[in-house]
């Protein structure tokens, strides 16, 4: 279950980062790009992300981790637009999927994907029962 809520919400991110223009990060739809496969699309691009993060990441945070250390978590910026843009080359081989423009603005819609879950994380986190 926690699988499809993080994949809504990262496909609900990408939408908000689809928006702005400055971002230069396009989805296009299934066919035949109605609202509902906008939707699904985005649900789907959300899970990619999500599989690319949590496989690929990993691996880079693992071979990375002097430059973790080094730069005091810092490149972790660079890292989500990096993850970003992977996942829009693995979605480029079909006809539907995520589109980055360039590197330095999808470093910083990674930023802002990541700021969207943290807010969203937040919100949606389990309450944990308090005992008297």
């Amino acid at each position: 279950m926690g699988f499809i809520i993080r994949s809504i919400v990262n496909g609900f991110a990408i939408w908000v980062l689809s928006l702005i223009p400055f971002l230069q990060i396009s989805v296009t739809p299934f066919a035949p790009g109605r609202d509902l496969q906008l939707i699904l699309t985005l649900v789907a691009l959300g899970a990619l992300f999500g599989l690319v993060n949590s496989i690929i990441g990993t691996i880079i945070k693992i071979v990375a981790f002097p430059l973790f250390v080094l730069t005091l978590g810092l490149v972790s910026l660079l890292l989500n637009g990096v993850l970003l843009m992977i996942t829009a080359w693995v979605t480029g081989f079909w006809d539907w999927g995520l589109a980055v423009g360039a590197f330095w603005p999808g470093v910083l819609a990674g930023i802002l994907l990541s700021v969207i879950n943290w807010a969203f994380g937040i919100i949606l986190r389990p309450q944990q029962k308090r005992r008297r």
